[in-house]
């Protein structure tokens, strides 16, 4: 049996420039929004579908930016780890919890949010995306 999940990941910004983050119904940790791949699917896809289901959002693939691979270990699911397809999408448009998403916060992307966090946001996606600012 695999212990690798792979998913699609976004890293959201919004108008002001806090960043979206997603807490799943019945755990802890948030995170970005995306979900599983399924087979045959490409990443942006994945990613397109997860957004609609699980915040009504609807994005067009092609203005979703490639970040890179991202794998950390999985925040729900102990001795997994997650392989992360990771986009940037700017999005300005409000977005409702749906699916198994049970709470969504804006955070600023230099903090935590006082949040705990999935460890793929919290070691990998916010950083990259702080260090990427501060080279911007």
């Amino acid at each position: 049996m695999s212990t690798t999940i792979r998913i699609a990941a976004a890293l959201l910004i919004g108008g002001d420039g806090r960043t979206l983050l997603v807490r799943k119904r019945g755990t802890q940790a948030f995170m970005q929004p995306g979900g599983k791949i399924d087979a045959g699917e490409q990443p942006v896809q994945a990613l397109a579908r997860e957004l609609h289901e699980e915040l009504g959002l609807r994005i067009d693939p092609a203005h979703a930016r490639y970040l890179g691979h991202f794998s950390a270990p999985a925040a729900n699911e102990p001795g997994f780890s997650v392989h992360a397809e990771v986009f940037l999408v700017h999005i300005d448009v409000a977005v409702t919890p749906a699916a198994e998403i049970e709470e969504v916060r804006w955070i600023d992307p230099a903090g935590d949010g006082g949040l705990q966090l999935a460890p793929l946001t919290r070691d990998l996606i916010l950083p990259f995306y702080r260090s990427s600012l501060a080279t911007a």
